[in-house]
């Protein structure tokens, strides 16, 4: 079994940035969200490494991620929004990519 190792580390990148968000403002609301979408995106990538085919978990999550923090990083220009909406973009393109991919022939 081959491990969504890029998978595993946006998790961790999501988590990260909740307890950041919590660190710096003392938002909980930001730590249940980092390790809720975290836990997801982590959960997402285990799903993956089982079955590479099996991206939906992980596309909702990133997918998710990407608008809410884009619309975060839009109206506040803070750093750690735009970050995660950034990784979360890349996410979902990558993911896109995966599902596009031609199955092989046996």
């Amino acid at each position: 079994m081959e491990y969504d190792w890029v998978g595993f580390g946006y998790a961790a990148l999501v988590a990260a940035g909740g307890v950041v968000g919590y660190a710096k403002a003392g938002s909980v609301p930001s730590l249940a969200a980092g390790l809720l979408f975290g836990g997801l995106a982590g959960l997402g990538a285990y799903q993956q490494s089982k079955d590479p085919k099996n991206v939906w978990l992980s596309l909702v999550a990133s997918g998710t991620l990407s608008a809410v923090m884009g619309m975060r990083f839009y109206n506040s220009r803070k750093a750690m929004p735009g970050i995660i909406a950034g990784a979360s973009l890349l996410m979902v393109g990558r993911l896109g990519l995966q599902i596009m991919e031609k199955p092989l022939k046996p």
